[in-house]
């Protein structure tokens, strides 16, 4: 479960309830009252008032003594990436971007030492991962984590790395501590990261990052390959071109989303 709060303000009652939502995954779907409790790490009273009290919410369903998630847990990620109009600047660049390299493309951001997927669009490959917007990966195993990792300083990486995945994978034991801060640096300074198998059998992906308007890495964008259809060479020669200039395409979009005026309504006004 999520670390817990020393703060006078913390609420254990909120942080109980979003203990019961994460403990939902794809390899558990559904569960009983009694496996809710033993992955929440909480009394069986103590999880059924929370199961009960998120149904009436609407974000869990019970049928035949299981309890499951619905879509309207959905809104509570998205909330996030339509607050930030990720999705919607980005969605024509990547469709684009997919047409021209035959490829799927990624955008995700960092949520501690993990990667999230904001935004995707696939083609049919015959790859052995599932991804889909709100997947978590280990930020060291992947193309678009090393470059939000290597746009942290130094104090900000130690305390990322310090975090433990949430992803579910076990940890990744292919490069030392000393190599990982060798290879962001080199990240930094060529502008692009790139991942070979790491994260599992015949993947293989490159990745740059997106900008703000002040330049800051707020996300990376991605183009992953099947390592047996498409080599190192081809991918950094050929998608990687492509993948730079679409993130600097969705990076001036976003900057210029941003910077969009805002309009109040006066409701009372309206209303008369």
């Amino acid at each position: 479960m999520a670390g817990r709060g020393e703060g006078p303000d913390f609420v254990e009652a909120l942080a109980r309830g979003l203990d019961v939502l994460t403990c939902f995954d794809a390899d558990r779907p559904a569960m009983t009252l009694s496996e809710v409790a033993a992955a929440a790490g909480l009394a069986r009273p103590t999880a059924r008032r929370l199961l009960l009290t998120l149904e009436e919410l609407g974000y869990v369903r019970s049928a035949g003594g299981a309890f499951s998630l619905t879509p309207r847990v959905l809104s509570l990620g998205m909330a996030y990436v339509g607050a930030l109009g990720l999705w919607d600047v980005a969605r024509p660049h990547l469709e684009a971007l997919v047409a021209r390299t035959g490829e799927s493309s990624s955008m995700a951001q960092l949520d501690g030492s993990d990667i999230v997927y904001v935004a995707r669009v696939s083609v049919p490959k015959l790859i052995t991962l599932r991804v889909e917007i709100g997947t978590r990966f280990p930020a060291v195993q992947t193309s678009q984590g090393k470059v939000l990792l290597a746009a942290l300083s130094a104090d900000e990486l130690a305390r990322t790395l310090a975090e433990p995945s949430r992803s579910g994978l076990p940890p990744y034991i292919g490069r030392t501590p000393e190599q990982l801060r060798e290879e962001l640096t080199q990240v930094r300074a060529r502008g692009w990261a790139l991942a070979d198998e790491e994260l599992a059998p015949g993947v293989r992906s490159v990745a740059v990052p997106v900008r703000d308007g002040t330049g800051a890495v707020r996300a990376a964008m991605n183009v992953t390959v099947h390592a047996a259809e498409t080599s190192t060479e081809r991918l950094l020669g050929e998608h990687l071109p492509a993948l730079l200039r679409t993130a600097g395409e969705v990076s001036a979009d976003w900057t210029r989303w941003q910077a969009r005026p805002h309009v109040e309504v006066d409701r009372s006004r309206s209303a008369g």
